[in-house]
């Protein structure tokens, strides 16, 4: 009798760290913004894993072999006066799409955003991604039309908190 494939997702821990670089890659690449990625190793050990860390990773494993991530960390709805989950990133590795892993992803993130008593669980999609629009709309999330984000890099921040015009 053939063995089942096993899935497993769990939090992501310094030893991962090089994995979730290489998923940060490759999903700048699908986006076509590999041109945007700066993010080393070191990096990320500094940030993701210190002890007062605000961004939290999932990895998804398929017969123990790492197959996509959710970047993900909590803000705050002033409206509703609770925190909110923000998925960042979510990756599945082309091959191993439409296998339930992202699925999986999701409703372990959903699981998290109600253990801390999240009202929101919120992400941003690429316009021209139909297939994760499609697929977001499938597990009941609604897009947000009538809002508009909003981006300042470094520089930009840096040069407002100096009061630069």
């Amino acid at each position: 009798m053939k063995e089942e494939p096993k899935i497993i997702i769990k939090k992501a821990d310094v030893n991962d760290t090089s994995t979730i670089v290489m998923f940060i890659k490759y999903l700048a690449e699908y986006e076509k913004l590999t041109h945007q990625v700066s993010v080393t190793e070191e990096l990320l050990k500094q940030t993701l894993f210190r002890s007062n860390t605000n961004a939290f990773v999932l990895i998804a494993s398929y017969n123990n072999k790492p197959v996509g991530f959710a970047l993900y960390f909590f803000n705050f709805s002033t409206f509703i006066g609770k925190p909110g989950l923000y998925l960042e990133d979510l990756f599945v590795l082309p091959e191993m799409r439409a296998k339930g892993i992202g699925k999986l992803l999701l409703i372990e993130l959903a699981k998290i955003a109600k253990e801390n008593n999240c009202g929101r669980f919120e992400w941003s999609v690429l316009d021209w991604n139909t297939p994760a629009i499609n697929f977001y709309k499938k597990l009941g999330a609604m897009p947000m039309e009538e809002w508009t984000i909003f981006r300042m890099d470094e520089e930009k921040f840096t040069k407002l908190a100096n009061n630069n015009e």
